[in-house]
């Protein structure tokens, strides 16, 4: 028996009436693109026996565009029509925001055209009320909310819906990215498995691939005996990455990167050499933090396989991080605050490092007691045990005298620059520059 179909189109909806009567026939299912009706030819079509229904399929009609062109820079309300964004952090305006030590370098590298954003922080960032403190330590929210949400999604069925199996962590030199990691680990009760950049080359061949398939299927083993794991690489871009001259990109290096890509495109079916068993592993988030993600190859950092946050802590992070850095030395939280702001373009571990220098005149104490000669043995042969210092009081004053110093330290490597002339001119200074010159060094 034909099929008949008949089309309905009234001023605002457009109905499509199917009725199938007697056996045998059906209609492929009918495209709708825009504000057009494609039609379908079904003569001739055949299938197995369809029962005698009838329903009905209504679609109202397409609203008209809204033209752009009428926007002006006064409307306040233009952003809602010419959002361009698309709620991925910005490699490419990412170039310069960190170390040029960091980088890859001018004209080379994966930072043309990487992603285009007009904001480091996207537009669709959802903040929640999520308990942000560990134990006295705080969670940056922002930061706190891009890694639950991450791993969770990873963790869920979601219909017709492909999850990047990859987060990349990247930003600024010592700005506590893997320690903020380590919190909403221990926050959610994961015990990840952990990689960092000095794993990812070997002197033998294929061997950092390898190791990471190993590692991926031993935290894959983990989540099917229904614990969570995931799999946390550090300074990914320090192990794989190009930055420059100054670095040799290996075979090791190339099957790192086709070793990642290939385990987000096939996350439940990572196999090693020699085993080839069709059995489907866990799937298993893969975290991994960097300096500059532009350094690395590009197809593996594409949108479909690495889901990229670009962390930059605020003026309350900052505060929040150090309230937690100074919690068991009374130091009051307003002179927490002057402490950040006395120091703003300072990295989250300067304040760590702050911290340690107040004890620089304790141990200096205790040596002049003990003397030189019997350090040694009172710290690792003494019967007593060994010294314990009592905290010493962390006053305002005494924080802002050591920050002060710390930073001379930091002027004079920046002024000197002697890395940079041993890196670019393979010399060594200017001690023996007469004795080069001369030809008697």
């Amino acid at each position: 028996m034909a099929s008949s179909v008949s089309t309905v189109v009234t001023a605002n909806k457009v109905v499509l009436s199917l009725n199938n009567s007697g056996a045998g026939t059906s209609v492929p299912s009918t495209a709708f693109f825009g504000k057009t009706l494609k039609k379908v030819n079904t003569k001739g079509a055949s299938s197995p026996k369809v029962s005698n229904r009838s329903f009905r399929i209504t679609f109202t009609a397409q609203q008209p565009e809204i033209d752009e062109k009428k926007q002006t820079e006064q409307d306040r309300w233009k952003g809602l029509v010419s959002d361009t964004s698309d709620d991925q952090q910005d490699i490419t305006r990412g170039k310069g925001m960190v170390d040029p030590l960091f980088q890859a370098p001018v004209g080379t590298g994966t930072h043309h055209a990487v992603l285009s954003s007009y904001e480091y922080i996207s537009q669709g960032l959802r903040q929640y009320n999520l308990d942000n403190t560990l134990e006295g330590f705080y969670i940056a929210p922002a930061f706190m909310d891009k890694l639950v949400v991450h791993i969770t999604k990873n963790f869920l069925k979601l219909p017709n819906i492909k999850v990047p199996l990859i987060l990349g962590i990247w930003g600024g030199k010592g700005q506590g990215k893997s320690f903020q990691c380590e919190l909403v680990f221990r926050k959610m009760g994961i015990n990840p498995i952990m990689m960092s950049a000095g794993e990812l080359e070997s002197g033998n061949a294929g061997e950092p691939a390898k190791l990471i398939r190993q590692r991926y299927r031993e935290a894959a083993e983990i989540i099917r005996k229904g614990n969570m794991c995931v799999l946390f690489i550090n300074d990914l871009d320090a192990g794989a990455g190009r930055m420059g001259g100054t670095t040799q990109y290996t075979v090791n290096n190339q099957m790192v990167n086709a070793t990642l890509m290939n385990i987000a495109d096939n996350p439940t079916n990572v196999q090693l050499p020699g085993m080839y068993n069709k059995q489907e592993n866990a799937r298993v988030p893969i975290i991994v933090t960097g300096n500059d993600f532009s350094t690395l190859y590009a197809p593996l950092i594409r949108d479909g396989r690495m889901e990229k946050f670009y962390w930059a802590p605020t003026r309350e992070d900052r505060i929040g991080v150090c309230k937690g850095i100074f919690r068991t030395d009374s130091v009051p939280d307003e002179h927490v605050v002057r402490l950040v702001d006395a120091f703003p373009g300072q990295s989250i571990d300067f304040f760590g490092a702050l911290r340690a220098r107040v004890y620089d005149d304790e141990v200096r104490k205790w040596i002049e007691r003990t003397g030189l000669e019997q350090v040694g043995e009172r710290l690792l042969n003494s019967v007593e045990g060994p010294p314990v210092f009592e905290q010493p009081k962390m006053t305002i004053e005494k924080l802002l005298e050591y920050g002060k110093l710390l930073v001379q330290e930091q002027e004079n490597v920046k002024r000197v620059q002697l890395a940079d002339k041993y890196l670019k001119e393979a010399a060594l200074g200017d001690a023996n520059a007469d004795a080069i010159n001369t030809g008697n060094f």
